[in-house]
């Protein structure tokens, strides 16, 4: 692919976008308070334009006008939190679908399933123990 001035505006944008914008933003840095450990979590938007044109000129010189730009929402919208051995999210605005619903609740269905699990295997213990 040619390389154009209009490719080095967008290359210019999206680079400065993911200086700002990494993993540590969505999912934030852990915060221990005595036995409980919060982790915030955000949601993050952005989108980016850019655009050019050649310029009509007199002389055999190529002139060119471009610009770019773009724009980044970070959002909290909830917070995990990990409590003697027990995880649950803790959703910051209303469930605004049944999807955010549903994944607020992965953290209680993977506490339950554990406990079932750890009840199931204390059981065979005992069986095999008789």
């Amino acid at each position: 692919m040619k390389e154009t001035p209009v490719n080095r505006i967008m290359e210019s944008t999206l680079e400065k976008m993911r200086e700002m914008v990494d993993v540590s933003t969505i999912i934030g840095e852990p915060m221990v308070t005595g036995d409980t450990t919060l982790i915030p979590v955000s949601k993050v938007s952005y989108g980016f334009t850019s655009g050019g044109t050649d310029l009509p000129s007199k002389q055999n010189k190529e002139l060119f006008g471009g610009a770019g730009g773009g724009g980044i929402s970070i959002t909290p919208v909830a917070f995990i939190v990990i409590q003697n051995g027990k995880c649950r999210m803790m959703q910051i605005n209303n469930y605004t679908s049944s999807a955010d619903r549903a994944i607020a609740m992965i953290p209680e269905l993977l506490d339950k399933l554990t406990e079932l699990l750890d009840a199931k295997k204390g059981e065979e213990k005992e069986e095999t123990a008789e």
